[in-house]
């Protein structure tokens, strides 16, 4: 995937998934001398948080359902269940739930994120980890660092550190007519037309075409169309959607020629990849 750096700077933020059981307002959680605070979220399909920010960076776990993220002018994440999101610290952001969705929240104070990666990124869940977030949804806000759920964030921090990033980015490119591929191919993923065919409707050459959008995306164009669609077809494949029908959705020949490009993109098949490990 192509390295990528966000500009960190601070923007609105919105407060309302930051609220007690009974719809009372928190602490800010600038104000919380704690290492970390992590909340429990269930939404329903649909749900839409409109772009935001946090002092705090935020791991978003989903324990099930699927959900897309969008940075400003960066790009968007499709985050399958048993994966999790990292959204570092002032970074303008909006969620949107494809499927029904049981999130784990975890927000992480700037000392403690130092070490974490400084952009956006979906992540492999490992099983300790996810154990490790499912025990911490328990504590009190006010945890206590001294002793075992201390000893446990601690481990947790270690294990975040060392988690592998899945490839579920597709990156924005930022000139306007790039901008316009990309949301013809985000629209419809299906549409085969070359950087030729671009190029002649746009009125400028394909290889003009096809060098910006490598230097704008760190992709070439068929890398960028490819990874779309594969952006797709998981958001199909949770809403239950056929194989068969995705595929030819997607503009592939066969099921199987579908099945190939996914399998090598994601090292499982359609069919498994949702499967819990």
């Amino acid at each position: 995937m192509p390295t990528y750096n966000e500009k960190q700077t601070k923007h609105p933020k919105i407060q309302n998934h930051w609220l007690s059981p009974d719809r009372k307002p928190r602490n800010r959680l600038e104000q919380v001398p704690r290492q970390l605070v992590i909340r429990q979220v269930d939404h329903t399909a649909g749900f839409y948080t409109p772009f935001h920010s946090h002092g705090w960076g935020q791991l978003l776990f989903i324990a099930d359902g699927l959900i897309q993220v969008s940075a400003k002018n960066i790009g968007y994440w499709v985050v399958p269940p048993q994966r999790a999101v990292w959204i570092p610290a002032y970074i303008e952001h909006d969620t949107r739930t494809i499927h029904p969705v049981q999130m784990r929240n975890v927000y992480i104070a700037p000392a403690a994120s130092q070490h974490l990666p400084n952009h956006c990124q979906v992540i492999h869940v490992t099983p300790l980890l996810r154990e490790l977030i499912l025990a911490m949804v328990n504590f009190d806000t006010l945890y206590d660092e001294v002793g075992a759920e201390g000893r446990l964030v601690q481990v947790f921090l270690d294990q975040l550190k060392a988690t592998p990033e899945a490839p579920l980015y597709l990156p924005h490119p930022k000139s306007k007519p790039l901008i316009e591929i990309a949301h013809q191919l985000r629209n419809n993923p299906a549409d085969s037309r070359s950087m030729d065919d671009w190029g002649a409707q746009l009125g400028t050459s394909a290889r003009s075409l096809a060098r910006h959008f490598r230097q704008e995306t760190g992709m070439t164009f068929g890398q960028w169309r490819q990874q779309a669609r594969l952006l797709a077809a998981l958001t199909r494949i949770a809403q239950g959607d056929a194989v068969a029908n995705i595929a030819q959705d997607l503009g592939y020949n066969s099921q199987s020629a579908f099945i190939t490009m996914f399998r090598k993109a994601l090292g499982k098949t359609p069919g498994r990849y949702f499967e819990q490990e």
